[in-house]
């Protein structure tokens, strides 16, 4: 017979707390804490958390299963479609698959339908393009495959929190729903999320948003580094580099817009930066080329910084066609420019001292870590833009070289049931258990 842990005392007891820090001391941190520390210290936590223990190997396995499924760019179909499978044989309700390719499935709690919920995700796709050989290799407890870490180990490690929660009996108050997500990486330009938030059935009701993306379990991302990025064309007449000489040349004035964007003195608060990344055209090395590119990425954590930048870019892209056209013969044709948006990641935050924020530094703090806050550009932008509470957290463990084809990640068991524990404990908090 199997003997379930009664939900009603840890419900008094979170609520018991959460009553006597508001009373005292007047505000929700504490009750944020308080409520974490209950949680924690339950019987039904630690039967969550043995069983990550238990499972651990499972967990392992499930990493090599979905790492070897190719994701890349845009062509995340078919693991998208295995991780389904697996959301629907943990007997979660409401798993589907949206129009944009991301997957999902929905553990109720015990609020009302159709209530608020909070969301738990990692992303399904990968950096590396079609053809990389992402073969597990497994040496004593380090697996090696280019994706494994970035973000695999977070999609089975939030299968792993489901069966904890089912082992333990856990009842949450709030809904929580399970998500995969396509298009996080480069030129996917987060239009997985993107699209949830926007256009998703569940779109009105999340009342918090965790990313799991990475390994470190005490790095949480409270800020969203916002972006934008174009590829921007400069064309020509062209012609042959010796009869044709003195004809304007559009590598002159791309060259001379990039100079100029390296002139520019970003602000170092709030961090702003700015790169001029890929380069392309011509046809041969006797040739004025008709066409060249380059490709610009610009980033900060704060919106107008961000917004001043680009406008200060698009107004170099002119004056340096200008320039050009001044400077040598438009006999054949002027140059022109034509900058085209190919990345806009929106910048925003969440408050340090939200409740979601609070409970996840409690939940870092109770497994003895320290917490570290920061910002990155990740999933959780989308909803920091629209100003719903989301953090990124890594998902436990430690690992290295993400984005490159020797990418490893430690899957030995103590520190990652610890690293994962954190998590788990955090999603607890915030969506409330009975």
């Amino acid at each position: 017979m199997t003997i379930r842990p009664r939900p009603a005392p840890l419900a008094r007891l979170s609520a018991a707390v959460t009553l006597a820090a508001t009373l005292v001391f007047g505000g929700p941190a504490l009750a944020a804490e308080t409520r974490t520390t209950a949680i924690a210290d339950s019987p039904v936590f630690a039967k969550a958390k043995a069983h990550l223990a238990k499972d651990f190997e499972r967990t392992v396995g499930e990493i090599i299963t979905l790492t070897e499924i190719p994701a890349p760019p845009f062509q995340e179909a078919e693991r998208a479609k295995a991780y389904l499978t697996m959301l629907e044989a943990h007997g979660l309700t409401e798993t589907a698959m949206d129009a944009e390719g991301n997957v999902m499935g929905l553990r109720r709690g015990s609020g009302p339908a159709g209530g608020p919920l909070v969301v738990v995700s990692a992303h399904l796709d990968t950096v590396f393009p079609a053809g990389t050989d992402v073969t597990v290799r497994r040496e004593g407890t380090r697996l090696m495959a280019p994706g494994v870490g970035d973000d695999t180990r977070s999609l089975a490690a939030i299968l792993a929190f489901i069966r904890a929660m089912d082992a333990a009996g856990v009842v949450t108050e709030k809904d929580i729903l399970f998500l995969g997500t396509v298009g996080e990486e480069g030129q996917g330009d987060l239009r997985g999320v993107r699209y949830f938030f926007t256009r998703g059935a569940y779109r009105d009701r999340v009342s918090a948003f965790f990313s799991f993306d990475g390994s470190d379990p005490t790095r949480v991302v409270t800020g969203a580094v916002g972006s934008k990025r174009y590829r921007t064309f400069f064309r020509g007449p062209g012609g042959h580099s010796y009869g044709a000489f003195g004809l304007v040349n559009p590598m002159a004035a791309m060259a001379r817009a990039t100079a100029k964007l390296y002139e520019i003195e970003p602000p170092l608060s709030p961090r702003t930066t700015y790169s001029a990344s890929v380069t392309g055209g011509g046809v041969s090395v006797n040739s004025i080329p008709a066409e060249v590119y380059t490709e610009y990425d610009m980033r900060s954590e704060s919106p107008e910084a961000l917004a001043q930048l680009e406008a200060q870019l698009l107004a170099i892209f002119q004056e340096a066609a200008q320039a050009e056209n001044a400077a040598r013969s438009t006999v054949q044709g002027p140059i022109t420019v034509e900058p085209l948006v190919i990345g806009d990641r929106p910048a925003g935050a969440t408050d340090p001292n939200s409740d979601l924020v609070r409970s996840v530094v409690a939940a870092i703090t109770h497994a003895g870590y320290s917490a570290s806050l920061s910002a990155s550009s990740t999933d959780s932008n989308i909803p920091m833009s629209l100003g719903i509470p989301a953090v990124t957290m890594g998902s436990g463990g430690t690992g290295g070289r993400a984005h490159a084809l020797d990418e490893w990640i430690d899957v030995e068991p103590v520190e990652n049931v610890r690293g994962m524990a954190v998590g788990l404990l955090a999603i607890l908090s915030v969506a409330g258990v009975e």
